[in-house]
């Protein structure tokens, strides 16, 4: 026979029981506290995780005619991937404007929302600077 331990060698209350003793359940799973770990968010900071993972656009309102929502314009500037230069890509997004303060030319910071309607899933979070 080789000089090896086999299976049972090893663990002879499994083999000889076939159950598994109280000490080895120990050592696999540790106890668990019902203290946070330093890791984990608090309860207080569970309200800005969630927002933090939706998606923060900033843009200038370019039309505010209808009932509580205004198209706000974001242009975003990459570097053409051939020739090195930089371009401007602009895409317009309908956000919800609750109290319909927005006039043309706001500087806003909107966020991703669930769907409030056909077209908007946007919402007002604040407005960065006011039309002149």
């Amino acid at each position: 026979m080789s000089d090896t331990p086999t299976n049972e060698e090893t663990a002879p209350d499994i083999a000889a029981t076939g159950a598994v003793a109280a000490d080895t359940l120990a050592e696999v799973a540790p106890a668990t506290s019902s203290e946070p770990t330093p890791s984990e968010p608090a309860a207080a900071d569970s309200a800005t995780a969630r927002s933090a993972s939706r998606k923060v656009r900033e843009g200038i309102v370019v039309s505010n005619k209808m009932d509580k929502t205004a198209v706000v314009e974001v242009v975003r500037r990459s570097r053409h991937p051939q020739y090195g230069k930089t371009v401007q890509q602009s895409k317009r997004y309908y956000t919800h404007d609750e109290e319909n303060d927005l006039n043309e030319g706001d500087r806003v910071r909107i966020v991703e929302t669930r769907p409030l309607s056909a077209k908007k899933r946007w919402r007002l979070l604040e407005v960065v600077e006011r039309a002149r």
